[in-house]
């Protein structure tokens, strides 16, 4: 399977994520490799806070020569391979510039990435990053810097040589790796087409064609009992602190991970579909532009949620990007109170319980995220040509000059 670009990437990268089978030995063998990596993690923590009081600088450079110096103490950390831990130094470094410099940008505290805590043993889940000289690839098989070997569940072919991997253990109990490859592009046939993409909650993409329109599956509300007994499970067996925990708390939080681990391939395989199809049939999208954050603090936070929103518009991103075609992001300011026929602006607010925009100007009347959707189109500057069969009439005072 593949997912979309991320911001550890990079830019005109991918990562394509493969399932793992391990033996006994190589899953203790990476176990270990975690554990000596989650050492060095605490201990640049430290060092940095450390350094924060004293008032001196605690850059990239100057862990890695850290690092050499843990290594030579540390018997049982140079028995492990140096390449994950250099890359776990590196890992640290890039997330405590990213905190510093939302601090220095004044970033507001919802908006702002933490500076690294400590990773406690049983609690954080294990991930390795290896550069290109850690691994490599021979015989169908992963083989990494420490001499351990690992299956790989070669569901599709890689496009080109890896340039990184990183080893994760999800909350089943399974591993992944994913690689990171340069970005493909594999374009389809053009079909002189424009789309318009509108997000909400009632229906998760409402788009200009309503053969497009993505529905809202409510996956999570149809697991939320099953999700919910299995959790009741878990606090009447849940034990005491400092004791550990019995094996019926242990299979009851598994089976809560199962269920929850399904709702989001669920989310996560609807998104992929739906974009696949949107980048098919048209050559351009125009997508609002939505940031989701605020309807966590509404009576809507339960479904938007549970729609997520943003996975599908990293979806409709991704393939866009993969297949060649023109996505747009349209600011969202306004475009419940615009016309997508003549460009008029309400003079008020439309309230939620509205569900149908009719302009005051030109008397279109249509459904409110249908107007919104073929706003997107109008603002991204698209023909709506392949949408509706008619382009906007220019409004009166706004003739070109």
């Amino acid at each position: 399977m593949t997912t979309p670009d991320s911001e550890d990437a990079g830019a005109g990268k991918a990562r394509y994520t493969y399932r793992l089978r391990l033996s006994p030995a190589a899953e203790r063998a990476l176990l270990a490799e975690w554990d000596r990596c989650r050492w060095v993690w605490n201990q640049c923590v430290a060092s940095s806070r450390a350094a924060h009081a004293a008032g001196e600088p605690c850059g990239a450079a100057r862990l890695d020569r850290m690092l050499t110096g843990w290594r030579t103490e540390q018997g049982w950390l140079g028995a492990g391979a140096s390449v994950p831990q250099q890359q776990t130094v590196r890992d640290f470094a890039a997330s405590r510039a990213k905190a510093l410099a939302d601090i220095r940008n004044r970033m507001p505290m919802k908006r702002r990435a933490g500076m690294p805590r400590f990773k406690k043993r049983g609690l954080a889940a294990p991930t390795l990053n290896y550069t290109r000289r850690g691994f490599r690839l021979k015989d169908g098989q992963l083989r990494l810097a420490g001499g351990i070997v690992v299956g790989v569940v070669w569901s599709r072919d890689l496009p080109a040589d890896p340039s990184s991997a990183r080893i994760r253990r999800d909350s089943l109990g399974h591993w992944y790796c994913s690689f990171v490859v340069p970005a493909q592009t594999w374009p389809l046939p053009s079909t002189g087409r424009a789309i318009g993409v509108d997000w909400g909650v009632r229906e998760i993409a409402t788009t200009t064609s309503d053969e497009h329109d993505l529905p809202h599956a409510e996956h999570g509300r149809k697991a939320a009992d099953k999700l919910a007994r299995y959790q009741r499970q878990m606090a009447r067996r849940r034990a005491p602190k400092g004791v550990g925990q019995s094996k019926g708390y242990r299979r009851a939080q598994k089976q809560a991970a199962k269920a929850a681990k399904k709702v989001a391939r669920q989310r996560a395989d609807d998104a992929r579909k739906w974009a696949k199809q949107v980048a098919r049939d048209f050559d351009a999208v125009a997508m609002e532009d939505f940031r989701p954050r605020f309807l966590a603090r509404s009576s809507m936070a339960r479904k938007a949620a549970d729609a997520a929103i943003g996975q599908a518009k990293a979806a409709l991103i991704e393939m866009g990007r993969k297949h060649g075609r023109n996505v747009r992001l349209v600011e969202p300011a306004h475009t419940t109170m615009d016309c997508g026929d003549c460009g008029a602006r309400a003079k008020h607010r439309l309230p939620l319980s509205e569900r149908v925009y009719t302009c005051t100007a030109c008397g279109v009347s249509r459904p409110r995220d249908k107007n919104s959707a073929r706003v997107m189109l109008v603002r991204a500057g698209l023909d709506p040509d392949g949408a509706d069969g008619a382009r906007p009439p220019v409004p009166p005072g706004r003739e070109a000059a």
